[in-house]
């Protein structure tokens, strides 16, 4: 793997992952090695996956979120995007991601 870093365009809502920022919309820029970025794109797959697993379990209304595996899965997934996007961040992301106090504290 190449452990030099490159400038991505990441946006968390559609799972995108871009080397430019004028190819598609993106909320978070980041610096970032071919590990790094296999490892979010990863955790992008893990939730479309959990996404699709809700949307048909979304007519069992007897299950409520908080008692729902797969809602669980998903928030711990996405925490993990933001921690990755925070510590690869630049300091626009880091402060965004900091006002959404999403991670645990200690980062």
């Amino acid at each position: 793997m190449n452990d030099q870093k490159k400038t991505y365009y990441i946006d968390v809502g559609h799972g995108g992952i871009s080397q430019s920022a004028t190819s598609s919309t993106w909320s978070y820029k980041i610096q970032a090695t071919d590990e790094e970025i296999t490892q979010l794109r990863e955790l992008f797959d893990q939730n479309y996956s959990t996404e699709w697993q809700n949307f048909f379990r979304a007519h069992v209304p007897y299950v409520q979120y908080h008692y729902d595996r797969e809602n669980d899965a998903y928030d711990q997934t996405i925490q993990q995007v933001y921690g990755i996007i925070y510590n690869l961040g630049d300091e626009e992301a880091k402060n965004h991601i900091e006002t959404m106090n999403i991670l645990p504290k200690k980062m």
